[in-house]
């Protein structure tokens, strides 16, 4: 459980420390996917527009660990968060207050 205050920036750590060569990193928020990495296809993609535009212009990804920043957290922000690798698969509950 990570809790912030509205208008923080909050980053999901994915705890790896380097990504390997057919590595698909993939993070959802609930079950629609809003963040891509393919290593294989040297591709990052962010869905921002995906939920009516919540995420727009405020998903982060760090192309070296995959882990996720959200800036500005709004309350809608709040719920559970997914990360998904070929090794690793890690939960977080976002509270946004």
């Amino acid at each position: 459980k990570i809790s912030v205050l509205e208008g923080d920036s909050v980053t999901l750590n994915s705890d790896l420390t380097e990504m390997k060569d057919d590595d698909v990193i993939q993070w959802r928020f609930g079950n629609i996917s809003i963040a891509e990495i393919n290593v294989t296809a040297d591709r990052i993609t962010v869905y921002d527009d995906v939920l009516d535009g919540r995420f727009r212009d405020r998903l982060k990804l760090d192309n070296q660990t995959g882990s996720l920043t959200i800036t500005n957290t709004r309350t809608e922000d709040t719920g559970l968060y997914e990360l998904q690798t070929n090794s690793v698969e890690k939960t977080f509950v976002l509270l946004v207050f």
